[in-house]
């Protein structure tokens, strides 16, 4: 099996290290440190090197958060990793609290007088602005560090920058050319009086250059920093030995390929300038180097990342290939599952390592899009569950097993939800999965004016549910890349108000869901494209539609038939029948034949 996040990072990450940080923070007379998931670049998933959260703490999820007091320390998760942070983290140290409401700003309010240290390039402004408006409430001081304390008590043992090699991304594969991407978001920039935008997003450099790397795992993404001028040249800071022979030729005459320790003068040097950088994706540290510098900054969207988000026809011709791939692996896998994993039900870790076998086996995987969900029993309601050694359950005859996996390959990123039932389902499990795929269907059907966003669209996924007095608590869709991050902004479909229409070429994940606390979870997901919908007789208005990507069949023994429409079970049986078409011919026989069965009309 390819490395796990639990393997990924140091099992002896956590409890011993506190003294060793608040030693740090005393010799630069804090009382605090806030210890932020996140790193220079704001990534969801972390190298081991910038895994300080991980190293503090022994937490080892993707979202969460720390403040290290010296009598007291405090670590923040959400509702995705409650049973998660429990096993990870000693108790006797760290008081566990809720990262959504109050979080950090409210623990802050209770630290009266206290000076608590912060590093700028691992918060970003508006992140910051919150922690410091909580900070001034109670009285504290925020105060910017450097060193971090934390990377002063890591010293020696904390591992080596990763340096995997920054690759080409074919054109065959991207659609455009890196000159056609940089001319273009020039002239963006000129547009809007910017004179460069300073990008910072690692997944924004792997686009608009068209190169991948290896340094974060599950993402194929390169450390790097880049400045792009308005007249479509740039500077891409990044590490020599990342950089391989056919690179600088790939990259052509007009990105000039720079050591990091170039950075801080390159940002000196748009002294004057008229520079357009995220808030939302580039850290304290830029702003505050910027400024200092005498540039006018301008806080806006990184000019890449609604760009990247609509995918052209290479890149979503690529995607469907990739799916179609990623398809017959995981019909191999809903078949052994069907067979020999009724007889012989597994446990979550067997699941996932057979899973990601029949990927392995396509000899195009890259590597995970993220660590396998694979849970059994009452972990299906956790709805971000990993196993692990230590909770490692094996499925029961008349439970449900929820699996959310997905793979990278170079011409695509696939993840998926299937909830399968092991031996014979109960009538609540039928019934309730059959709500939630009513509000699969609906979102799945939907034609939608041109200008709609995602929070507008939410509720179609969820009105089933909500008839029948039920709900849940996680979004709805959210943006997924072309061989890059699985989860990807800036769309998402979710309760949460957001302001970025759904675009033609737009991925978005559609995956309603319900959990019963400590009994079964229930999910269904496919990714789905924003395409131009059929005119529609008499109307007046462009629309939009949604065409599935992912495709592997839903399980029919927890579909309650009376409960579904005609429209909807037509609707059901067709996207069976174009499974049946276009994975059959890619599996083994015996595959194929239990695909026509699991395919079948209803």
């Amino acid at each position: 099996m390819r490395q796990s996040f639990e393997e990924h990072t140091d099992p002896s990450f956590g409890p011993k290290h506190v003294p060793l940080i608040r030693q740090a923070m005393a010799e630069q007379g804090l009382d605090g440190l806030l210890v932020p998931h996140e790193d220079e670049h704001q990534n969801e998933y972390l190298p081991a090197a910038n895994d300080r959260l991980a190293w503090a703490t022994g937490f080892t999820g993707s979202a969460g958060a720390a403040v290290i007091m010296k009598d007291r320390a405090a670590v923040f998760v959400d509702g995705r990793y409650t049973l998660q942070v429990r096993e990870q983290v000693d108790q006797t140290l760290f008081e566990i609290r809720d990262l959504v409401e109050g979080g950090v700003p409210a623990y802050l309010e209770t630290a009266a007088g206290a000076i608590i240290g912060y590093d700028p390039r691992l918060h970003s402004p508006d992140a910051l602005a919150a922690l410091s408006r909580a900070a001034l409430k109670a009285g504290a001081t925020l105060k910017p560090v450097n060193p971090n304390p934390l990377d002063t008590a890591w010293g020696d043992a904390r591992p080596s920058q990763p340096k995997a090699s920054v690759v080409p991304q074919a054109v065959a594969n991207t659609g455009e050319d890196s000159n056609g991407k940089r001319s273009r978001l020039g002239e963006a920039l000129k547009s809007m009086g910017a004179d460069a935008a300073v990008i910072t997003a690692p997944a924004s450099i792997a686009w608009l250059f068209n190169v991948r790397g290896g340094d974060v795992i599950r993402t194929p993404l390169p450390l790097s920093q880049a400045i792009l001028r308005a007249d479509g040249t740039a500077r891409l800071f990044l590490d020599p030995d990342k950089v391989t022979e056919d690179l600088p030729t790939w990259l052509g005459n007009q990105v000039s390929l720079e050591p990091p320790s170039a950075l801080e003068s390159a940002l000196d040097s748009l002294k004057g300038s008229a520079v357009l950088i995220d808030p939302g994706q580039s850290s304290a540290w830029y702003f505050d180097r910027l400024s200092t510098a005498g540039a006018k900054i301008l806080r806006g969207m990184d000019p890449c990342t609604l760009p990247r988000a609509c995918k052209n026809e290479v890149e979503i011709s690529g995607t469907r290939n990739a799916h179609r791939r990623d398809g017959a692996a995981l019909s191999r896998f809903l078949h052994w599952l069907a067979t020999e994993g009724q007889v012989s039900p597994p446990d979550e870790k067997e699941a996932v390592a057979k899973l990601e076998g029949f990927r392995e086996a396509t000899g195009c995987l890259q590597d995970l899009s993220f660590d396998t969900i694979g849970a059994a029993n009452g972990h299906g309601a956790l709805p971000h569950y990993h196993p692990s050694d230590r909770t490692n359950e094996r499925a029961r005859q008349g439970s449900l097993l929820l699996i959310d996996s997905g793979g990278q390959y170079l011409d695509g990123t696939t993840d998926v939800t299937r909830t399968v039932a092991i031996g014979e389902p109960s009538d609540e499990m039928r019934r309730r999965n059959t709500l939630v795929l009513k509000g699969h269907l609906a979102l799945a059907r939907l034609r939608f004016p041109a200008g709609t966003t995602g929070s507008a669209i939410d509720a179609f996924a969820r009105a089933a549910l909500w008839a029948a007095g039920l709900d849940y608590d996680h979004g709805t869709g959210h943006g997924v890349g072309v061989y890059l991050g699985v989860h990807e902004g800036p769309h998402r479909i979710a309760k949460a108000p957001n302001t970025i229409a759904l675009q033609t070429g737009m991925i978005v994940s559609n995956e309603p869901g319900y959990y019963k606390s400590g009994e079964y979870g229930i999910r269904i997901e496919n990714l789905e494209v924003v395409m131009p919908a059929e005119p529609i007789p008499g109307g007046e208005r462009p629309m939009h539609r949604f065409e599935a990507l992912t495709l592997a069949p839903i399980d029919r023994r927890l579909v309650v038939v009376e409960m579904l429409s005609p429209e909807e079970r037509a609707q059901f049986d067709a996207y069976h029948a174009r499974v049946l078409r276009e994975i059959a011919p890619l599996v083994e026989p015996i595959v194929a034949d239990w695909l026509a069965e699991a395919c079948a009309p209803l």
